[in-house]
């Protein structure tokens, strides 16, 4: 994991022009659960660099696809990423989420589980599973939201890597669902929760 950040961090600091706030609300020690916006594939490395400059290691949880890639799988196997198979209703992402938070990790989560599909880029509707986590892990939510990052790579391949293009990384406050815990296993709780989480990451 440390050599591929001293690959990717330099170049990605030198060739962007970044602007990060809300550092204040990533703790810096104990569980993070964030909460990420999706309007690029480069948006796991801004909020990673943002989480990274904050003093901490981010564990995603990333569709299984990527696993199986020979390319990006070692990478993620070694960083001890989070394999999600959409659609599947498996728990167990879930489940070594719950874990990593108890053990006091960051797991950082996209609740779209893809890259939006909006014209002008707001969050589509999000999954469930970042409300199963709060409630279940009583670990607040952190909206961490970028923009900026849409032109630099999207889905078919598309890519424009200007220099100097402007990127900007945003933490919001903590989001405490705790009044919603005995409510956990409630699809209609699941879904408030879920769509509070989604407003705060469509600013």
């Amino acid at each position: 994991m440390r050599f591929a950040e001293s690959l990717l961090i330099p170049p990605i600091w030198a060739w962007f022009r970044w602007r990060f706030e809300g550092f204040e609300h990533v703790p810096s020690e104990g569980a993070v659960l964030v909460a990420g916006n999706h309007i690029s594939y480069f948006d796991p490395l801004a909020h990673g660099y943002f989480l990274e400059k904050a003093g901490r290691r981010p564990r995603y949880m990333a569709k299984i696809e990527l696993f199986r890639n020979r390319f990006t799988g070692p990478v993620l196997r070694g960083a001890r990423q989070i394999p999600v198979v959409r659609g599947s209703g498996d728990t167990a992402p879930i489940q070594a989420a719950v874990r990593a938070l108890h053990a006091g990790e960051v797991v950082v989560v996209y609740p779209e589980s893809s890259v939006t599909t909006n014209e002008d880029f707001s969050p589509m509707r999000g999954k469930t599973g970042i409300a199963r986590l709060t409630l279940t892990s009583g670990v607040p939510v952190i909206p961490l939201v970028v923009w900026g990052s849409a032109p630099v790579w999207q889905k078919g391949g598309r890519r424009n890597l200007k220099f100097g293009r402007p990127i900007w990384v945003k933490a919001g406050p903590p989001l405490d669902f705790s009044s919603y815990e005995d409510r956990r296993d409630d699809p209609a709780a699941l879904r408030e929760v879920t769509d509070q989480v989604m407003a705060q990451l469509n600013v």
